[in-house]
């Protein structure tokens, strides 16, 4: 009996290579995002994160080497529709949004991976929809609200509500949690835990600075240091004191407990 294939995995690169001006911003990175798993991507300043989420949203071309995105080869589909089965929050979105937008037509304007609603006819399902993601994410108060009057916090549960339209099948989280207080990240990591423990959650990748902002429901991670890999694989056997000193340049240790990790420089 032929064993069955086994499942296409969300995000595979192979080789990928970002040159600008002669610098190799990433350079042979491989890495496979497979069904299921809960990826962090973690790095210093410069070390390629937000290029390498570029890449996966597939509004990057690299250099050299093979994305291919949800069972789509860069190059080879129309990114237009294959965006529309990527959930993206990122800051370079944030600032595309019109502050006059409401917090619902944010959402639903994912539908078609546009900034506005007015390139396309909606309907009262969608807007049902759209509501429904913000109350999943603690956000339907503010549905009704422009987006450019919503604090730090309420934004990124906008954002995240936007990310799941539609079943998506590959969720991107570029840095969510950067500029939010003590009390919004909190929440937030929560809200990122609950998610990734929901096996209905499709494949997810946390990109951040932070350890503290790794949710104790991810399984793996992914090191960068100067477009490279330091680390790749399970999260327990990944991060450690070692690697992620070798990743940031500084001797670190690090405190796990109750899931959560904490890092301080000795």
């Amino acid at each position: 009996m032929t064993p069955p294939n086994p499942p296409a995995p969300a995000l595979a690169l192979a080789g990928v290579r970002v040159v600008r001006d002669g610098r190799a911003i990433l350079d042979g990175i491989d890495w496979t995002v497979g069904p299921g798993q809960r990826w962090v991507v973690l790095g210093p300043n410069g070390s390629g994160k937000t290029t390498l989420v570029r890449v996966a949203s597939l509004y990057l071309h690299p250099s050299s080497g093979r994305v291919e995105v949800l069972g789509g080869v860069l190059g080879r589909v129309d990114v237009r529709r294959h965006r529309r089965r990527i959930g993206l929050v990122s800051a370079a979105l944030t600032d595309m949004l019109r502050p006059e937008v409401p917090a619902v037509e944010v959402v639903m304007a994912a539908r078609e991976a546009a900034l506005e609603t007015w390139w396309h006819t909606y309907g009262d399902d969608d807007r049902r929809r759209a509501r429904a993601l913000l109350a999943r994410m603690g956000a339907e108060v503010v549905a009704d609200r422009p987006f450019g009057t919503l604090s730090s916090g309420e934004r990124q549960r906008v954002l995240l509500a936007r990310s799941l339209w539609g079943e998506p099948g590959l969720v991107l989280l570029d840095e969510p949690a950067a500029g939010l207080d003590l009390g919004a990240r909190e929440d937030l990591v929560a809200r990122l835990a609950a998610l990734a423990g929901d096996p209905a959650t499709p494949p997810t990748v946390l990109v951040t600075h932070h350890v503290e902002e790794i949710p104790a429901t991810f399984t793996h991670a992914l090191l960068l240091r100067g477009g490279r890999v330091v680390g790749c694989g399970p999260v327990d056997r990944v991060l450690t004191a070692g690697a992620l000193s070798s990743t940031f340049g500084l001797r670190l240790a690090l405190d796990h407990r109750g899931g959560r990790y904490a890092a301080r420089a000795v």
